[in-house]
């Protein structure tokens, strides 16, 4: 099992210092009630319990990726059954002997790199509905079947705090909440003010590239990894072969 729920994590009394410690952090980024998270949802799902976590080594080891397809494969056949507002996150690990990555564009970097690899270990057919190429505005990660929104934060990120964590860290939340979210009466409000609290969170504006999916202006690649200014990636560097 490579899945953990909270009970998991706060009774495992043998889980490593740094896995807790990476815990910790989270659990103190989505329930501080002074600077309250932008996304609303989210805090939700935490609250209720609905969250799956996974701990991986470093992003510059090579066995990284298999770990995080096997943590993504086991949370892709069991999410529907984790509630409406069920996420993955993914910590991980510090780099020991090597200098830690200083930019957010070196953690870019690094991010579409574990997700190219990840999607290597796929052994599920892209879906047939669901364009490869990331500049088609019905792109979206694909991963065993299933349609994620992958959100990445990194401890790089200053201005931007919202996408600001100690560890490298991402939040993935399949396709099916959203549409369940949207189905809300009260779905149109939570995003107004989750859009006030980023503006309220972050130190610099919302990013332009912030838009909703399936737009013909959207773009989901654009929206996973968010620099710590208003320039974006002038092409998405995911290739599915």
């Amino acid at each position: 099992m490579y899945l953990l729920e909270t009970n998991d994590i706060i009774e495992d009394k043998h889980l490593s210092e740094w896995k807790y410690d990476a815990y910790q952090c989270f659990v103190e980024k989505i329930t501080n009630k002074q600077l309250k998270f932008p996304c609303i949802p989210a805090t939700q799902g935490f609250a209720l319990g609905q969250f799956k976590y996974g701990f991986t080594g470093n992003p510059m080891n090579k066995n990284t990726p298999s770990e995080v397809a096997n943590i993504l494969k086991e949370y892709a056949l069991c999410y529907p059954q984790s509630g409406n507002y069920s996420s993955l996150i993914i910590f991980f690990d510090k780099l020991n002997d090597e200098p830690n990555p200083n930019t957010t564009l070196d953690y870019e970097k690094i991010f579409w790199k574990i997700l190219n690899e990840v999607s290597e270990f796929d052994e599920i057919e892209w879906p047939s509905d669901i364009p490869k190429s990331p500049a088609h505005p019905l792109w979206e990660y694909c991963f065993h079947g299933e349609r994620f929104f992958i959100y990445c934060a990194t401890p790089s990120h200053e201005k931007r705090l919202s996408r600001q964590f100690p560890y490298l860290m991402l939040a993935i939340t399949p396709r099916l909440v959203f549409e369940q979210f949207e189905l809300l009466h009260s779905a149109k409000h939570i995003k107004s003010k989750i859009r006030e609290r980023l503006i309220q969170y972050d130190s610099i504006s919302p990013h332009p590239d912030l838009k909703k999916y399936g737009n013909q202006d959207n773009s989901e690649s654009k929206q996973y990894f968010l620099r710590d200014d208003q320039t974006t990636l002038s092409q998405c560097p995911f290739h599915k072969k």
